[in-house]
């Protein structure tokens, strides 16, 4: 097998794109049909954390156990999916400055395969990636935020299913996790990655950078920077 590829693994709201408020209003229209309540959601903060773990926290104070959130987690990942397609276009989504161009370029480099570990509902992924102008297709493994309540969960399940989807076992410094979140550096510990952090999200750069990533940007305009970062010096 190859050691020439890597792995390069996105979150998505605050590093790819900014959702503009529709992933939150769409949560609590999807709440309330599910579960009848939205529980403590207004207020919460989703950053760095999965939707699933979103659901358990959110609604553990409303009497909803976590066993009785599992037991309606795929119905409930269909329902925001429904709701998220009939409001996204009232809410001012879009790229986040310089990432669709980095994402561009790796999927243009045989060297890289781009994927996703993101904290969003399987099913909500390709909407909001369209909706921001990505080709969804791009991004050719994931883990999702149906998959794990934390976030640590994640990135096992997306480094296995590129090693199925490439037949290259990558080593742990040929992966990369870009986020926008001290979740994101923290959950790479998991599968032993380096972080890229970007200031993109609700997170200064001197915030993310006391959480140690191995690089961090203010943005990815610096698309050549980026790239260097990814691929940790090395000409692909």
């Amino acid at each position: 097998m190859s050691d020439r590829k890597w792995l390069v693994l996105f979150d998505i709201d605050g590093t790819l794109l900014h959702s503009g408020g529709c992933g939150r209003a769409a949560t609590r229209l999807a709440l309330q049909e599910v579960f009848g309540t939205i529980g403590v959601l207004d207020g919460y903060s989703f950053a760095g954390k999965t939707d699933w773990q979103i659901l358990r926290e959110a609604l553990t104070p409303a009497g909803i156990t976590a066993e009785q959130v599992e037991a309606k987690l795929h119905t409930y990942n269909t329902v925001v999916a429904r709701h998220l397609t009939e409001i996204i276009g009232d809410f001012p989504v879009k790229p986040c400055v310089g990432a669709r161009e980095v994402v561009a370029a790796l999927s243009a480099n045989p060297a890289a395969v781009v994927a996703l570990v993101t904290g969003n509902m399987e099913k909500l992924v390709p909407i909001k990636l369209h909706t921001a102008g990505y080709t969804p297709a791009d991004f050719k493994v994931g883990a999702f935020g149906s998959e794990g309540w934390v976030r640590s969960m994640l990135p096992p399940l997306a480094l296995e299913r590129a090693r199925t989807y490439s037949k290259v076992d990558f080593p742990p410094e040929r992966i990369v996790i870009i986020g926008d979140t001290p979740g994101d550096v923290a959950c790479a510990a998991s599968i032993g990655a380096r972080t890229i952090a970007v200031a993109t999200g609700p997170f200064s750069a001197a915030q993310l950078s006391a959480h140690r990533p191995t690089h961090v940007f203010e943005t990815m305009a610096d698309q050549d920077a980026v790239l260097s970062a990814i691929f940790d010096g090395h000409i692909t």
